[in-house]
């Protein structure tokens, strides 16, 4: 098990000709976990993730990647980290399998270059330069290029962004795979289901702050309870309902017929209306069990507006 943070971020700042981009933000990775990164466009993300590689100085703060400064200690942390920013990193002549090869003759116990290409799918583009690949095989090049070194550490910003369905479910697959070997990752995304489907925690930052943090399953449950919704025929008691669910419960008819439970939704409540509807000689239909979702958290936390 590991003990300390592969990552530990307190009180950092980043400001640019006098815009605050990142403003005291802390933050911890665990190792060996995932941890998905959430917030708006202009939220800090990538600063922080620049930050983290040692790519930004920061203008207040303290970072510690593996246990080291990023800045002071580069030379020291280059072989053990992999990036993939959103974009750059590449010659824009190269080929990608020989950019590829190149980079992995960089490191002591690189990955095997030609499955890598193949797992990513990349075979048939390697003799293309990087300027005319597609910015799906672009991406998928530059997180061949983070990954190919063995890294004990991985920031991958935004990974997927651009990618169809198949080349983001392998992107998954590799992550889940970075995981099981050990490897710490931090992933920057828009997609909440992505977020979700990956992460070990889950860290949600505005205007350069942190405001949530934890692992997607608590972060859903926290708030706004999930719900039960069934429907039936219109009029039922909902007060005779409501007296037979536990504490802190609600019961409400919201149209004609359709019907919403909420509170601590668990099989004890499921049975608590399927009996109360048994008893009534209500046969209720669409029984469903609704919970929050990631998007849903990061919508009320941010708000809806577009930035």
């Amino acid at each position: 098990m590991h003990s300390e943070p592969a990552v530990k971020i307190a009180g950092l700042v980043k400001r640019y000709a006098g815009k605050t981009a990142v403003d005291g933000l802390d933050l911890r990775l665990a190792a060996g976990q995932v941890t998905g990164v959430l917030g708006p466009n202009g939220a800090g993300k990538t600063t922080t993730v620049e930050i983290c590689a040692g790519f930004r100085h920061p203008d207040a703060g303290d970072v510690r990647v593996l246990g080291r400064d990023p800045l002071a200690e580069a030379a020291a942390l280059r072989p053990r980290i992999g990036v993939m920013l959103q974009q750059g990193g590449v010659y824009p002549g190269a080929r990608a399998a020989e950019m590829l090869r190149h980079i992995a003759a960089l490191h002591a116990h690189p990955l095997p270059v030609e499955p890598l290409i193949e797992r990513l799918g990349l075979g048939s583009c390697g003799r293309t330069p990087y300027r005319r690949l597609s910015g799906g095989q672009q991406q998928r090049l530059a997180l061949a290029m983070a990954v190919v070194g063995r890294p004990e550490l991985v920031f991958l910003d935004e990974p997927t962004a651009g990618l169809d369905p198949q080349a983001r479910h392998a992107t998954w697959e590799l992550i889940r795979q970075l995981r099981t070997d050990g490897v710490t990752v931090l992933l920057t995304t828009h997609h909440m289901a992505e977020a979700e489907e990956l992460s070990d925690e889950v860290a949600i930052i505005d205007a350069g702050r942190r405001i949530a943090s934890g692992p997607p399953e608590e972060l859903c449950r926290g708030g706004a309870e999930n719900s039960l919704r069934f429907t039936g025929r219109p009029g039922l008691d909902v007060v005779s309902l409501l007296k037979a669910l536990p504490r802190q419960s609600t019961a409400v008819e919201l149209t004609p017929g359709a019907y919403r439970v909420t509170g601590d939704v668990d099989p004890q409540l499921l049975a608590t209306v399927t009996s109360w509807c048994a008893q009534n000689g209500v046969l209720p239909h669409s029984l469903t069990v609704e919970r929050r979702t990631l998007e849903d958290v990061f919508l009320e936390l941010t708000g809806k507006e577009l930035r």
